[in-house]
């Protein structure tokens, strides 16, 4: 009865300490038995009027002895209960996150991070009762009675057979509702976890919510989920009641019962008094481990449940081991490219990309045309795709994520920053960097003169940098970036939402990269790609232009329409319109110099 072997074959580190928690509490039956044997037997002399001094003293002697192996006992059993659901926490936990780390940066294609969290923080709470308290309580429920039974058997054997029929029907009462409650139990799993799914996102967008005052709209979805949470949150607590109040009649009319028998039987003269008052003494105990059991029941249901989650987790499929690595020549051909995010849905109708090795490649085009769908195929968050992606002539399919993260670095417009210091956050890049060689990236980032007038690289972050400004996180996303020092770069609008100082210093560092690295852009604004050794143009998942930016503007095409745009956008107000080659270096310039910094 709900013995879930995988389960226990997972965490076969808790088997001694569940073992060692029944032979604890069966032990502590075992003084309990003695010591009620001898106060009955006293009981039945001093009615007799044949006790004395000594077998008075004896007696106490034997109850106090038989307390404290009781006390130690209780003591040890619980501390066997915290071993096991220590090791159950552990072991999980390590699995869910080993299993995490190998669906890769792509996991959320199959899973909700929300759903992660809470079963890894809530649903392994849920098995940490369940081994701790419901298995040891279980075999030890199988093990007492059985005890009692054989031991009563010496005393009355109607009596003890009696008790023994009546112990099975709390486990007749628990399994009559088990399907029900399994059944509950999973639509209870399936809302908390949709209620965790709406309330992480409300959370996470909770500024954008009050900057356009929608917060209220939000609440109220967010009522109808815990609406529907709270409904069957009372269906469960009803269910365990209604169970419950059944576990106890039957527990306190079975102890009855062997009152009512221990008496017929001393009334009959076929057990003597000590025996009758043993047998009611010991009544109670038949059903207690039965019914303590029954109390763990409703706990052990909900980890059941919340095992099929954690299972469900941890047997997503997996791509197969990949042992390819990023080829020296890291020049990058994609080809023919499909994908969809969902079905019937495609986003990308067959692109044909070629990025070469140590170019600067740019790819511009209006919100939604899939530029940064090709930045996440290219950095493995997207694998559902198909076609040919090939990274110096090897597929980036067979291509392992840890080679693919060595050479390939991602900087978008919310990069993100770590609550702890600069040099924290900044490691990441590089683990073995050294202070002087922060402060190198924090100079081309234009960030050091800021940090040395605060604590320097002990300057403490908040969560997601919140105590730096916008152009300040993305300059030291840049930082951290160029520590990496990859062969690959990908900045997918890196430059959005930041003040126009922190754009230019930020794009100076881009530029600087080119020819140095492979630097592929993805930009709102063209007057950031001009330099671009190509362009790529994109329209509603299909590249309908592509060169140089002399070359698109000469073609009058969509390119050119949207340079138009923008440069009138850019310079409205203005008395003269002011040419481009007055703010940008032009191509030729820029190749005479390619070395040194382009501005």
């Amino acid at each position: 009865m709900m013995i879930n072997k995988r389960l226990i074959g997972i965490v076969s580190e808790s088997r001694r300490y569940i073992a060692g928690n029944v032979m604890l509490q069966w032990c502590s039956l075992a003084a309990n038995i003695v010591m009620m044997t001898n106060i009955t037997n006293l009981l039945q002399d001093l009615f007799r009027e044949t006790a004395d001094v000594t077998s008075i003293l004896t007696t106490a002697v034997i109850a106090i002895i038989a307390i404290g192996i009781r006390i130690v006992c209780i003591t040890g059993a619980s501390r066997m209960g915290y071993l096991s659901s220590k090791a159950v926490k552990r072991i999980l936990r390590e699995k869910i996150y080993q299993k995490l780390l190998k669906l890769g940066i792509s996991y959320r294609e199959q899973v909700k991070t929300s759903e992660v969290v809470q079963v890894a923080v809530e649903g392994v709470d849920q098995l940490e009762t369940y081994f701790g308290a419901y298995l040891p309580q279980f075999f030890y429920a199988m093990l007492a009675p059985l005890t009692l039974f054989i031991y009563l058997c010496f005393i009355n054997v109607p009596s003890a057979v009696v008790l023994l029929v009546c112990v099975p029907m709390i486990p007749v009462a628990i399994a009559a509702v088990q399907t029900w409650a399994k059944k509950l139990l999973s639509k209870y799993w399936g809302q908390y976890t949709a209620l965790g799914d709406t309330f992480l996102e409300n959370l996470q967008g909770l500024s954008t919510l009050k900057i356009y005052q929608a917060d209220s709209f939000k609440n109220e979805e967010m009522n109808r989920e815990s609406e529907k949470f709270r409904r069957i949150t009372m269906k469960v607590l009803t269910m365990q009641l209604n169970s419950i109040t059944i576990m106890d009649f039957i527990a306190y009319g079975g102890a009855a019962l062997g009152v009512i028998m221990a008496a017929t039987q001393y009334q009959a003269e076929h057990v003597s008094l000590s025996g009758c008052l043993l047998i009611i003494l010991l009544a109670a105990d038949f059903f207690i481990p039965m019914r303590q059991l029954g109390s763990y029941f409703h706990i052990a249901m909900n980890g059941m449940a919340a095992s099929d989650k954690i299972f469900h987790l941890l047997d997503l499929p997996e791509t197969t081991q990949k042992s390819e690595t990023v080829p020296e020549d890291c020049s990058i051909i994609c080809s023919s490219i499909h994908f969809s995010y969902q079905k019937g849905r495609e986003i990308l109708h067959g692109i044909n990309i070629k990025f070469p090795k140590g170019t600067f490649t740019s790819i511009v085009g209006e919100s939604g045309c899939g530029k940064s769908t090709i930045a996440a195929i290219l950095m493995g968050r997207n694998k559902d795709y198909s076609g040919s992606v090939k990274i110096g002539g090897t597929e980036l399919k067979t291509i392992s994520e840890k080679s693919l993260m060595e050479n390939f670095t991602y900087i978008s417009h919310q990069s993100y920053l770590f609550k702890g210091t600069i040099r924290e956050n900044l490691l990441m890049g590089n683990l073995h960097a050294t202070d002087h060689e922060l402060w190198r990236v924090l100079e081309q980032a234009n960030l050091s003169d800021f940090l040395k007038a605060e604590n320097g690289l002990d300057t403490l972050l908040t969560e997601k940098g919140g105590n730096l400004s916008g152009g300040q996180r993305q300059r030291l996303a840049l930082a951290r970036a160029l520590l990496h020092d990859s062969p690959v770069y990908i900045f997918d609008e890196a430059t959005s939402n930041i003040d126009v100082e922190s754009e230019n210093d930020i794009m100076k560092e881009i530029h600087a990269l080119a020819g140095k690295k492979t630097v592929i852009l993805i930009s709102h604004r063209l007057a950031n790609i001009t330099i671009s050794d190509n362009i790529y143009v994109m329209e509603k998942g299909t590249v309908v232009e592509s060169g140089s930016h002399e070359s698109l503007l000469e073609r009058k095409g969509i390119y050119k329409r949207l340079w138009d745009t923008q440069q009138c956008l850019e310079n409205y107000g203005n008395k003269q319109y002011i040419s481009q080659n007055s703010h940008f270096v032009s191509t030729e310039d820029w190749k005479k110099g390619k070395d040194g910094a382009a501005t």
